[in-house]
């Protein structure tokens, strides 16, 4: 039986999530993209406090699978393969990209080799995102003819401003983890040997700590584009009288107090 394109693993309160298809550099297929959504909908589990997600072999996603494009457009012209791609896409946004951003504990992608087009867009929806040292970084869209997709258009001006992110997508060239690094793209790089164990071990530290805030914050910083500075208070007096109720909460202050090491248990 061949593997898994997408594989998922929960050890330790971690879910490690690996596109699965390195023939193809990861390479997005319509099965894949649902086997991904499955995947993250298994994250919601009360098991799983930490995500990471991370590629097989040599590149962590290449970005959709263009042969399958051509397939389309030689099968069904042009109205077939722009239907194909509008049924790709609707769930790649809905079930995936939103998925990510709307899971309430820290998603940490480790980016072990090149991330282009969707990948790249994949990369932008996680909570932190460490390179290794050799990774590369590219839009690619516009060397296809291809708009952006993915939440990349909304994700990258917000990560790295409007200017720098029209850069990215005009250029569509292959940028350095260094490149990244300086940019704000990634917030850590790191030799290629030890990039999986380095960003286990941050999903891991992550999954000890109090991962209904973290969900609570994350939240916060995505409504945060979208509310007036107000409406923006009222929602943080809300959310941190709610996380008073949470027993995490509650060991933090007396763990402070008591000048000790906190223990949270994601409740």
């Amino acid at each position: 039986m061949a593997a898994s394109a997408v594989q998922l693993r929960i050890t330790n309160n971690v879910a490690t999530i690996a596109l699965n298809r390195p023939e193809a550099r990861n390479a997005l297929t319509a099965q894949m993209i649902g086997d991904l959504a499955d995947a993250i909908r298994s994250c919601q589990s009360g098991d799983v406090r930490a995500v990471l997600l991370t590629g097989s072999g040599d590149a962590f996603c290449a970005g959709a699978d263009v042969r399958d494009f051509v397939d389309h457009l030689e099968s069904g012209g042009p109205e077939g393969l722009s239907q194909h791609i509008r049924e790709v896409a609707a769930k790649l946004h809905r079930e995936v990209v939103l998925g990510l951003l709307r899971l309430e504990k820290p998603v940490v992608a480790a980016v072990n080799g090149v991330a282009a087009g969707a990948g790249f867009s994949l990369m932008l929806a996680c909570d932190m995102r460490i390179a290794a040292s050799s990774a590369r970084f590219l839009m690619a869209y516009a060397n296809i003819g291809a708009t952006a997709d993915g939440g990349s258009s909304y994700l990258l001006p917000r990560l790295v401003g409007a200017a720098k992110a029209m850069e990215v997508y005009l250029a569509s060239q292959p940028m350095s983890a260094e490149i990244a690094l300086q940019i704000g793209l990634v917030s850590q790089i790191c030799q290629k040997e030890k990039l999986e164990q380095h960003a286990l071990e941050t999903a891991a530290r992550l999954a000890q700590g109090p991962t209904v805030a973290y969900g609570r914050v994350k939240a916060l910083f995505q409504r945060s584009w979208d509310t007036g500075i107000e409406d923006h208070l009222d929602a943080e007096t809300r959310e941190i009288s709610d996380i008073a109720l949470t027993r995490d909460f509650q060991e933090g202050i007396r763990a402070f107090t008591g000048k000790r090491q906190a223990w949270f248990q994601g409740i």
